[in-house]
């Protein structure tokens, strides 16, 4: 909507807008949860975000390193417990599927052993930049409505789906949404 009607004011009624809501969005309904905390990091729903097996893999942020080619980061989002062993998991499937990083969303504080086996997973060095990244990041829902997102070089939404189609806002050819 922002890109297709800019200078539009409208306002998303029934998403999540506060750590509390994203959290009773997380017990009522998963999937929903998932394609919202999904949204939210600019990632892509893993196969249009059809419930069913996943191979562990929720969604998908495309990045440009280099400015050319794109790349993937894998994302995972948990809304109820988690372990070290959801760590391991995302940690074989970043390997897998030979994908420079992951992206661990969780609504739990990680533990000491999370937070030390996300970070034995290494570092990625930007070949154009020489500029590190973890490997392995994990994002918590209370940063996320702090602003915090991955931390990912040059995302790429274009290849990610089209963008829509600028509107011409005239008064006279555009009605209202209200």
């Amino acid at each position: 909507m922002k890109d297709a009607f800019p200078g539009l004011a409208f306002e998303v009624v029934g998403r999540p807008q506060d750590l509390q809501s994203a959290l009773d969005l997380a017990a009522r309904d998963k999937h929903q949860f998932e394609l919202w905390a999904l949204s939210v990091v600019e990632a892509q729903p893993w196969k249009g975000g059809r419930k069913g097996a996943d191979g562990g893999i929720d969604g998908i942020i495309y990045f440009k390193p280099d400015g050319k080619k794109t790349e993937r980061a894998i994302v995972e989002v948990k809304g109820g417990a988690t372990g070290v062993k959801d760590i391991g998991r995302l940690a074989q499937v970043i390997e897998r599927e030979r994908a420079p990083f992951g992206v661990f969303i969780t609504a739990q504080a990680p533990t000491s052993a999370m937070i030390r086996d996300a970070a034995a997973v290494g570092l990625w060095e930007n070949p154009t930049t020489g500029r590190k990244y973890p490997r392995l990041q994990i994002l918590t829902l209370a940063e996320i409505f702090q602003g915090k997102r991955p931390n990912i070089p040059l995302v790429d939404v274009a290849s990610a789906g089209k963008q829509a189609k600028r509107e011409d806002m005239d008064a006279g050819k555009q009605g209202s949404l209200l």
